[in-house]
């Protein structure tokens, strides 16, 4: 596992963390390598000083552009979903894309499962902050660029599991192509208005087996790049 370097990085008080695993594991997140990296990957980094306060509370929060970090609960469901019953013997999993780095912080918890990790983000100014948070927790098997996530990154596919942070009204097809056979697809889909499901899909071949997780609310996945 790659464990992020805390040194000399503030931390919140132990049970605080604590309390937060308590919750996640009263809502029925059963990994203990999902539950071990989210007590340890201060979350409290990712959010403006003015939030920090609120890390550990099981929600989700502001970090700007109108985007958020999302809820632990739904990054731990999200994570357990790719990892699905990979077994520790099984080691970490080969390659992964993320949809959506926001701040980094479903990054930082999926690159300490995953031997490589290639993250998407269409919003220049978040990417630059998630790249300092993650070089804050020398968190190095990551590589990130600017670019329109509903398009993946083909060049470094196929991936092993591929996790989206925003909802399309559709799956894209970019990103069922990039699955590799096994391969594990979590991704919220449809509209704030109408309603989204979280979605594991796991391919097979040419077919792909899809199954609602949960009702979620995330931020809509739009196309294109904003430089602000």
């Amino acid at each position: 596992m790659n464990t992020p370097n805390l040194a000399g990085i503030g931390m919140t008080s132990q049970r605080t963390r604590e309390r937060m695993i308590a919750s996640l594991l009263e809502k029925g997140i059963k990994n203990w390598a999902v539950l071990d990296v989210m007590r340890t990957t201060p979350r409290h980094i990712f959010l403006d000083e003015a939030l920090s306060h609120r890390a550990y509370e099981d929600t989700s929060l502001p970090i700007g552009y109108s985007q958020t970090i999302s809820q632990p609960f739904v990054v731990a469901r999200m994570t357990e979903a790719v990892l699905g019953n990979r077994s520790p013997e099984q080691g970490k999993l080969p390659r992964v894309l993320e949809i959506g780095t926001g701040c980094g912080y479903q990054t930082a918890v999926i690159a300490q499962l995953a031997e490589r990790v290639w993250t998407v983000e269409r919003i220049q100014p978040l990417l630059e902050k998630a790249r300092r948070n993650l070089s804050l927790l020398s968190v190095r098997n990551v590589r990130s660029k600017h670019d329109d996530g509903s398009l993946g990154w083909p060049e470094h596919g196929p991936f092993d599991a591929i996790i989206a942070a925003a909802a399309p009204q559709q799956v894209p097809p970019d990103l069922l192509s990039q699955l590799a056979d096994g391969g594990r697809l979590v991704i919220p889909v449809g509209s704030e208005r109408g309603g989204q499901e979280l979605l594991l899909i796991v391919r097979e071949g040419e077919n792909f087996h899809r199954q609602v997780l949960e009702a979620v609310n995330f931020v809509p996945l739009y196309l294109g790049q904003v430089q602000y």
